[in-house]
């Protein structure tokens, strides 16, 4: 049995959550976020908590089980304190700034490269270097970073580009010797 999917998930007091069928809305002060669940489990809500069970125990109730319960547990979160992601852009003259809502790039490219958040989404930049994504959807701020890593990934030489905060970088060895056979 699921062990994510038996625990239950605790409701904060400025949360409200409907429930219709398979489908689950959650409204708190951050924001709203409805999804719809998989039709082999079903969501109860017991006074401050909810419930997450199966309908029966075949192979696929049984996969959906614990990522039902951890999809509804992150509206739950993201909707009460929200979510959010770190990026570090390492190399010389690299750097990040915001313009209005939009999050402006200097990567070592000819042209700057702008990135437009989505409604739910904003960015914020520490030093220059380091950016912040904050949302109440946690799937909509992790595809946020990715596209923001993806703009300059981290090479494995020098390791400059952009990663996630305490992400760490494989690193290789260059050209070892100036001299060699001749």
């Amino acid at each position: 049995m699921s062990r994510i999917g038996k625990r239950p998930i605790t409701v904060p007091a400025k949360v409200e959550v409907t429930i219709d069928g398979t489908k689950v809305s959650v409204k708190g002060p951050k924001g709203e976020l409805s999804r719809e669940l998989s039709p082999n489990v079903t969501v109860s809500k017991e006074g401050d908590t909810l419930l997450v069970q199966r309908k029966d125990d075949s192979r696929l109730s049984r996969q959906m089980h614990g990522l039902s319960r951890t999809l509804v547990a992150n509206m739950v979160e993201g909707v009460s304190a929200g979510f959010q992601r770190r990026l570090e852009i390492q190399g010389v003259g690299y750097r990040a700034q915001v313009q209005g809502r939009n999050l402006v790039l200097n990567i070592g490219y000819s042209h700057q490269v702008q990135i437009a958040p989505p409604d739910g989404v904003q960015f914020a930049v520490e030093n220059n270097t380091n950016v912040i994504v904050t949302g109440y959807d946690k799937e909509i701020v992790g595809n946020i970073a990715a596209k923001i890593r993806d703009v300059r990934p981290p090479e494995p030489y020098k390791g400059k580009g952009i990663r996630y905060a305490g992400e760490a970088v494989r690193r290789k060895a260059g050209k070892t010797g100036k001299g060699g056979k001749k």
